[in-house]
């Protein structure tokens, strides 16, 4: 099968290339998929450049040649042993436990796709969904307070708005202008980035806000602790060093298949939808990858292996 493979950390354009390798099988527990469409996540390039792991450019991956990629969608094609109420055929979206970036994916966690969304919409929603309703756990918001996003327009931005409007939350979130209008169709407050950012949420919100996430990692957390008053109420996903000022430094636990069982029931229902910003052909992941590390993408770009 073809599949896109890195032997070492570094930029995609160095490191990223197509190749013909054997195709993986579903153990015990888990799926294998015919792959229909891959989401890009900001995370997935950092782990390429050795970010998640300490490593610098030009060293060897652990164990060899790699293939990238988490989120990701397609049809079943080979259920394990013990893997529990799924078929052959069935549509299902989840996390590439063999990567994402291959004609096939083994899956360890997976949720049914809904009916109502294609293969590129599912493949938008794991990580950046299951995330939104991992932080609103975090911050326990109720009806009618509001919920500050630094970092609106992104795939998570998107996704915690949505959920949090459905749940009576008010969102303020912040975006370059160009994305202001968008936001005011989800339904958020749209403000700028920046500098400034406390004076501009307090003369949008003068009795304050009652959580925050960081989602861009800009250097706001600590505006953002001083708009709730309490550095408990603000989550990053973005900072990993804002751990020190108190805040919840938010990363991925062992509940996120009960929170993707949640995001494709909200797919379905029509709360989430998570814009496509544009579609690549596997051929053509590395251009992928260097427009999510451009930071401007609405919505989430997808690669596609049709």
């Amino acid at each position: 099968m073809r599949a896109v493979q890195y032997r070492t950390f570094g930029e995609p354009a160095d490191v990223m290339s197509l190749a013909t390798v054997d195709e993986p099988h579903a153990g015990p527990g888990a799926v294998r998929i015919a792959v229909e469409a891959i989401g890009v996540n900001p995370v997935d390039w950092k782990v390429l450049g050795g970010a998640m792991s300490g490593a610098s450019a030009g060293d060897e991956v652990p164990g060899g040649p790699t293939t990238p990629g988490m989120d990701v969608a397609g049809v079943v094609d080979e259920v394990g042993d013990g893997a529990g109420e799924v078929a052959v055929g069935d549509r299902v979206v989840g996390y590439a436990a063999s990567g994402a970036l291959a004609e096939h994916a083994v899956l360890q966690v997976w949720a049914r796709a809904p009916e109502e969304v294609t293969s590129e919409q599912a493949a938008t929603l794991p990580v950046p969904a299951e995330t939104a309703l991992r932080v609103l756990e975090a911050l326990g918001l109720e009806e009618g307070q509001t919920l500050l996003v630094d970092g609106g327009a992104g795939a998570v931005g998107i996704a915690i708005t949505q959920i949090a409007l459905s749940r009576g939350a008010q969102v303020v979130a912040t975006a370059s202008e160009a994305n202001h209008d968008f936001l005011r169709e989800l339904g958020a407050v749209p403000t700028t980035y920046g500098e400034g950012l406390v004076e501009r949420v307090r003369a949008l919100e003068p009795q304050g806000v009652d959580g925050a996430l960081d989602a861009a990692g800009k250097g706001s957390v600590r505006d953002l602790v001083e708009l709730t008053g309490d550095p408990a109420r603000v989550v990053t996903i973005a900072d990993f060093g804002a751990g020190e000022l108190g805040v919840q430094v938010s990363g991925g636990d062992d509940q996120r298949g009960r929170r993707l069982q949640e995001a494709a029931r909200l797919a379905g229902l029509g709360v989430v939808r998570i814009p496509v910003a544009r579609t690549y052909p596997l051929e053509e992941a590395v251009a992928a990858y260097e427009e999510s590390r451009g930071g401007h993408v609405r919505g989430k770009l997808v690669i596609t292996t049709r």
